[in-house]
């Protein structure tokens, strides 16, 4: 097989993948954006309300690591698809999503579902692109997620106004499926590789490895700020005589910068046209100096000017990141560390709007703006290791 039939068969067996990590990006969000139109007729009060939001991540934050690490044992192909399969059937109790009980466990099993193939996607794709592509297939990976991070709410609702939950759950349980049996059709099954046994202290020492610990911190910083601009963006732009059509307007403009920027930073990497340090340092200071200027100088054109460099930001950071791990990650406990590095994402993801939120309420949102700024901007400072591949006991073999 020539190279470029061996680089096209691969590009389409990473196809599949993309659309996992679509799914999952579009099944939070589109359920998200749901339940805060639908609240009031569903009966649902506030508390109840934020434990909905919140049971799809704390699944994730939980479940991540244990099913990176299971995908490590048996292969990532059957961790994907079991978990899109499991995503599929979930989803359908969500049919009865007029009860608040039933929506919380179709809630509840839809985050453990990503919880399997989203780590095992990452993974799949880190083995695939293994050689000098990591950027690229990555970029391309977080592209697909930013997509479902897009249009998730807006077609959500829009499923929602035609027929309810049900057609919203029916449509995530028949996408799911369908990105299963594509997943067990087109990907090559890359087996488990041999692994030595580690002592829980070995797993301490590894997570507490600095080609870990930094870009799993870029990750996280790069989340913090993403969660935090779409949750206050439309706030923000209320707040300045906008309305919330401008609100929903500034939060896809950031996400379509991050769509737009992560397969382009993705192929200079692989061309060395970007080191991932200075990479990675750009995008979190081109994050913290949008989020600054929110915090500064908030109006109708800065909150727009801040969307654009938050998703730029993002878009740049977050290829880097996970192609960084990718490449200082030896492959047979790849989906341990890709589980991991997700449920470092979640705690970003949790954890920038709860530090805007609480400094918010202790002093005024400018400071909590400013110190999530502050933050991302020490998170800038930490050097990655190099970015050299370490030694494994094999190579994945070409798919077929």
């Amino acid at each position: 097989m020539t190279g470029t039939a061996q680089s096209r068969t691969t590009s389409a067996s990473s196809a599949p993948l993309y659309a996992a990590g679509f799914v999952t990006a579009f099944g939070a969000h589109s359920i998200a954006a749901g339940l805060g139109a639908q609240s009031d007729n569903i009966g649902l009060t506030l508390l109840n309300l934020g434990i909905l939001l919140a049971l799809y991540d704390i699944s994730e934050v939980f479940l991540k690591p244990v099913f990176g690490a299971l995908s490590d044992r048996i292969g990532a192909k059957p961790v994907i698809v079991g978990g899109l399969m499991a995503f599929a059937a979930l989803s359908l109790i969500g049919l009865w999503a007029a009860d608040p009980l039933m929506l919380a466990l179709a809630r509840l099993g839809q985050g453990a579902a990503a919880s399997a193939f989203s780590p095992a996607s990452s993974a799949m794709v880190a083995r695939m692109a293994r050689g000098g592509k990591a950027g690229t297939y990555f970029g391309r990976y977080g592209s697909w997620k930013s997509l479902g991070y897009i249009i998730g709410p807006l077609l959500g609702a829009g499923l929602i106004w035609a027929g309810g939950f049900a057609l919203l759950f029916g449509t995530l349980s028949a996408l799911a499926a369908a990105t299963g049996m594509w997943v067990l059709l087109a990907v090559p099954h890359l087996g488990p590789l041999p692994r030595q046994r580690y002592t829980v202290l070995d797993l301490a020492r590894q997570v507490g490895e600095r080609r870990f610990l930094v870009p799993t911190l870029v990750l996280a910083a790069s989340t913090a700020a993403l969660g935090a601009a779409v949750g206050f963006l439309p706030a923000l732009a209320t707040r300045h005589g906008m309305d919330a059509v401008a609100g929903t307007a500034a939060v896809s403009l950031l996400a379509l910068g991050s769509v737009l920027t992560q397969p382009r930073i993705g192929r200079m990497r692989d061309r060395n046209g970007i080191s991932d340090n200075k990479g990675t340092t750009a995008g979190l200071l081109l994050i913290a100096a949008g989020v600054t200027l929110l915090a500064v100088a908030p109006g109708p054109v800065t909150i727009f000017i801040a969307a654009a460099a938050i998703g730029v930001g993002v878009g740049a950071a977050t290829p880097l990141g996970f192609a960084h791990l990718a490449d200082t990650t030896p492959l047979e406990r790849m989906g341990r560390t890709m589980g991991s590095a997700e449920l470092g994402r979640e705690l970003g993801d949790a954890g920038g709007p709860l530090l805007v939120g609480g400094v918010a309420t202790l002093t005024a949102l400018p400071f909590g703006l400013g110190a999530l700024a502050l933050l991302i901007a020490v998170a800038s400072i930490p050097r990655l290791s190099p970015a050299n591949a370490p030694p494994s006991t094999s190579r994945p073999p070409p798919p077929n």
